[in-house]
């Protein structure tokens, strides 16, 4: 007697082993990017890589500046690209034409005898990586379990800085050898990351949200089931379904163009333009606040304003990176509970605490070049202020703020967002300490200060909702402020949507109960 057997999805996997590999890809891409982030924080302070590319001296400091800097063009226009095509490629096929672009950046970058060579390699490393972050956030938010979302992205983000801490001890490492292999080796190593993108990514599910978006209603609720680890037909999967459904008829019935959105419009029932602003604006204040000073030139921010040396300015960014990576991964425990609007505030609070006290260091080193030491410490506080919330938030907010047709364009907007105005950061950051000194300091104790009630007052809670609920949030037409209204700032999921959802799945059971019986009297 034959036997049939039916190839199972995803490797037969299911639940918390399918949200495991899930993850597994979305960190390493994340890691892919910090590690891509500290990986020239080496490269402009060794001898070898600025003499091969005339790049030594003082007087080449604006051509160095854009040389770093221009890398975030590249992903400005990825992240553009994500969001013209990512539509229509789906999370996967994006993620992985990222990756193939990236490849291609890395041999590039790698293989450099001249500027002109190394400026494309950073260009097209950036397009890949502008692709990649705009849409893994978006992959694991939309598929994963609602009550792992906030947690896992996060945690993607704790490894991006376990990334950038990977790099730095390198760095640190080779800091001892001379010669090509001290810049080569470590912009080689990204291959690793993209090797494994490679062989987890094409096997995982697509996001079921977006297969819905396709009409392909079957394949979004098996992955549905999967990932619930569960059969087609349970009450809850069908809930989902339905409620995934029901905000994509609603959201096209209400679709607002893209020219509509610069301009009034009644007709804008699920407030579009104010959701675009609030994702794209995490990610606008995330690089004003500082942070790339640090990813892209801490070594030389601790050799020209604190006074260190080559090698101490690198052991102490490898460390600061390692203690750095522990608090990014300690918010992934704390999300949920605290809140996304909690995290910022906190973050945002230990920000302007250390560039206020590096000021003020800063300003004292010109008299006693110990009070420049004593700074150190504010740098290393400054990071894990950095790493407990605005590190993961902005990358997080924009996947669950944004309806589902306007998501990928949301994301994309706001990775944009986040890559010209990093480019505006690492262009100005060495001109600015070369130029004006300590002052430099007291733009971001400030820009950090005024961030802080922007916050609090306009930012809604995301924590402990399903994407779905925030929906259903904003076609009640709430205002602009949000701190009067208790729900949209209680990091507790409000109990209407709640309410709502079990209604569903009570209903769905009756039906799946009721269809059963009769299918079983039907065959009797």
């Amino acid at each position: 007697m034959a036997m049939a057997f039916t190839k199972k999805p995803f490797l037969g996997l299911t639940g918390g082993w399918l949200t495991f590999w899930l993850t597994v890809a979305c960190a390493t891409d994340m890691m892919l990017f910090g590690y891509d982030q500290g990986v020239f924080s080496g490269v402009v302070v060794t001898p070898d890589f600025l003499e091969v590319h005339d790049l030594a001296g003082p007087s080449k400091t604006k051509v160095l500046s854009t040389v770093a800097a221009i890398y975030d063009i590249g992903c400005f226009f990825g992240a553009i690209l994500a969001f013209t095509v990512g539509e229509r490629l789906g999370r996967k096929r994006s993620i992985l034409l990222g990756t193939v672009i990236m490849a291609a950046g890395t041999i590039l970058q790698a293989s450099s005898y001249s500027l002109t060579q190394i400026i494309i390699g950073r260009i097209v490393l950036g397009l890949g990586n502008g692709i990649n972050t705009a849409t893994a956030p978006i992959w694991q938010a939309e598929t994963v379990q609602a009550k792992w979302r906030g947690k896992l992205v996060i945690l993607d983000l704790g490894l991006n800085v376990g990334g950038y801490c990977v790099v730095n001890w390198i760095n640190y490492g080779l800091s001892f050898r001379e010669g090509a292999i001290a810049w080569r080796l470590p912009i080689s190593l990204q291959l690793i990351f993209i090797l494994v993108l490679l062989v987890t990514i094409p096997w995982l599910p697509e996001s079921p949200r977006w297969l819905m978006t396709q009409a392909r209603e079957n394949e979004a609720t098996e992955v549905l089931a999967c990932v619930e680890a569960t059969s087609t037909d349970d009450p809850l999967v069908i809930t989902q379904r339905d409620e995934i459904r029901f905000s994509i008829t609603y959201e096209y019935d209400n679709a607002v163009s893209w020219c509509d959105l610069l301009r009034p419009n009644k007709n804008d029932n699920t407030r579009t333009l104010r959701r675009l602003l609030l994702g794209a604006g995490t990610q606008a204040m995330q690089q004003f606040q500082g942070i790339n000073i640090m990813s892209y030139y801490m070594p030389l921010v601790l050799i020209n304003s604190v006074g260190l040396s080559d090698k101490m300015a690198r052991l102490l960014t490898a460390c600061n990176a390692t203690s750095y990576f522990i608090f990014s991964c300690a918010a992934a425990a704390i999300v949920e509970r605290v809140g996304r609007r909690g995290l910022m505030l906190l973050s945002g609070f230990g920000q302007f605490f250390s560039f206020l006290v590096i000021t003020i260091l800063l300003y004292m080193a010109q008299k006693d070049t110990i009070y420049a030491t004593a700074s150190v410490a504010f740098f290393f506080l400054f990071h894990l202020a950095f790493g407990m919330g605005m590190l993961g938030v902005p990358w997080l907010y924009p996947t669950e703020i944004n309806s589902l047709p306007m998501r990928t364009k949301g994301a994309a907007v706001s990775t944009a967002t986040n890559w010209i105005t990093n480019f505006a950061i690492v262009e100005i950051t060495p001109i600015g300490i070369q130029s004006i000194g300590w002052r430099f300091w007291i733009v971001w104790t400030v820009l950090n200060a005024v961030f802080l009630p922007v916050i609090y007052m306009l930012y809604p809670e995301t924590a402990n909702r399903t994407l779905e609920d925030m929906d259903a949030y904003y076609r009640s037409n709430p205002p602009l402020m949000v701190v009067g209204d208790r729900d949209a700032i209680s990091t507790k999921r409000p109990a209407q949507f709640a309410y709502q959802e079990e209604e569903e799945i009570q209903k769905n059971a009756k039906h799946a109960i009721s269809g059963s019986t009769g299918h079983a009297e039907y065959v009797d």
